[in-house]
């Protein structure tokens, strides 16, 4: 069992999601989870068997069709029509990596005993996750209102043999697939539809990814901006702890602290310095980027809560013999909290871009646009250039996408929260705020060089010498194309033990 996750009533969290990733565990149901997934489903048996009235979403119809009774007889094709209904996704496909959380998020909320599916569905996701068999999921169609609707639709088609799926780089119709391996499509029973569809594992999902993005992206812009800081022939007074003691947020007093840890033993930044202040984007890295990280704080508790929860409707509750129809598949908390996320990093990229800005205006003894002969060569003119576009598209996809509800299901769903638009406007964001400090850790580097004898920190050097076997000192004008996504591919591949990044991208007070 040393290679399984056990799925149980733990709780799960993002270090743990990661470390599962890249074990590449198996999961497995602990006998507590099959005991309450078991028990959940005989009790909505006997209550079908037993009880005639309409219950909603598993004698009824859906939506605005909840005053549709449906007979018993139809209860599986009802399901199973949901299930296809519901799948109208468009747009890219999802990466298959968040295909892959999303598996596991939807294993974990249904193994509470709270859904009313059977064993041998959750089996079947699990035998999807574990042969790393991932359903075509796609980006556009869910308002993150009744869950993922549109998404999970596409997660749940494969298990009915429908549908098309990857598996080893290959591209299979789901029915195909299922006979390779010898499995049955599933029957789905009462209430299992609607289990497998509602929920908010599409936003979830995201959200896990985007955090360990946003993290390690984080973590990086403060190693690039102590560079900047010391190319710029910086000052080290505003990181100093008295002045964050008498403002003592926890990220902007880990930032401060971490500056003067990057930045010991620099001959740059102990040197006289000929002016008394430097640019806020200079001055206030600890206030900026600090506060980024108490907002990734936030996120995460979110995020915690939202993967440890049941996310589905109704809610079976065996022990207290109810069935209650209610709303915990609503994204609201979710959307909120990305959108929060959105706004956080696209601040790392517009400071990064104004760093940049001042590396490339010849002040300080730099030459203009940290070149020789400029004039003769552009330099690094145009990288600011695109680094100034890509922090405009930033500003237009931070819009809040929370704020946004378009009623749907005839007004029974007047109120959505476009949490899974902001899941995805979220994804194009950071990669382009990675792109943004790649651009400044290229100007930043260039700029160290023309400081030369003097060095930057031994930290610093060491991380810059390997940097220079991927993007070496520019001489004259080239195509500096080239350079950034070799800055871009450096930034993506820098190795740093997920643990630590949490810890360290955390305020000071947390342990």
């Amino acid at each position: 069992m040393d290679n399984y996750h056990i799925i149980s009533s733990e709780t799960i969290d993002i270090v743990t999601i990661y470390n599962i990733f890249k074990e590449n565990k198996k999961l497995k149901l602990s006998q507590k989870s099959i005991d309450k997934i078991t028990a959940c489903k005989a009790y909505l048996y006997e209550k079908l068997a037993n009880n005639k009235k309409p219950i909603y979403g598993i004698n009824t119809g859906f939506g605005s069709l909840y005053n549709v009774k449906i007979s018993n007889e139809d209860l599986t094709k009802l399901q199973e029509n949901l299930v296809m209904s519901h799948a109208c996704g468009t747009g890219d496909r999802v990466p298959e990596s968040i295909v892959k959380v999303m598996l596991l998020l939807k294993i974990q909320s249904l193994s509470y005993g709270h859904s009313g599916v059977q064993l041998k569905t959750i089996e079947r996701l699990i035998d999807f996750f574990n042969n790393d068999i991932f359903p075509f999921v796609f980006t556009q169609g869910s308002l993150g209102a009744s869950g993922d609707l549109a998404p999970l639709a596409h997660l749940a088609l494969p298990l009915l043999g429908k549908g098309s799926v990857v598996h080893n780089g290959e591209n299979f119709e789901a029915s195909e697939l299922l006979t390779r391996f010898g499995w049955e499509p599933i029957k789905l029973e009462a209430k299992e539809g609607l289990a497998l569809l509602n929920g908010t594992q599409f936003m979830s999902a995201y959200g896990v990814y985007l955090l360990l993005m946003s993290h390690k992206t984080s973590y990086m812009a403060d190693i690039i901006a102590s560079i900047s800081l010391d190319a710029f022939d910086g000052r080290l007074d505003p990181f100093h702890d008295l002045v964050h003691d008498v403002r003592p947020h926890p990220g902007q007093r880990k930032v401060a602290r971490r500056f003067s840890e990057l930045l010991e033993g620099s001959e740059l930044i102990n040197r006289e310095k000929e002016h008394v202040q430097d640019p806020y984007s200079f001055r206030c890295i600890p206030q900026v980027h600090g506060a980024t990280k108490d907002t990734l704080d936030f996120v995460e508790k979110v995020i915690l809560t939202e993967i440890n929860a049941v996310t589905d409707n109704p809610n079976i509750f065996p022990d207290e013999d109810m069935i209650i129809s209610g709303g915990n598949f609503h994204g609201q908390p979710l959307a909120l909290a990305l959108d929060y996320l959105k706004i956080a990093m696209a601040e790392i990229g517009n400071i990064s871009e104004r760093r940049i800005f001042q590396l490339v205006s010849g002040l300080r003894g730099l030459p203009a646009f940290l070149v020789d002969n400029p004039g003769l060569n552009s330099g690094f003119m145009i990288p600011q250039y695109t680094a100034a576009s890509i922090v405009s598209a930033n500003k237009q996809l931070a819009s809040p996408a929370s704020v946004d509800s378009i009623v749907s299901s005839n007004g029974q769903e007047d109120h959505v929260s476009m949490g899974a638009n902001a899941a995805t406007q979220a994804h194009t964001l950071i990669k382009n705020v990675e792109r943004i400090i790649a651009i400044e850790l290229m100007n930043a580097s260039q700029a160290l060089e023309f400081r030369r004898p003097l060095k930057t920190s031994p930290l610093l050097e060491s991380f810059l010498e390997h940097y220079r076997k991927v993007v070496p000192f520019i001489k004259e004008d080239q195509v500096l194309h080239n350079d950034i996504e070799a800055s871009i591919r450096f930034i993506k591949e820098v190795d740093i033990e997920v643990e630590e990044l949490f810890l360290n991208n955390y305020g000071v007070e947390k342990h």
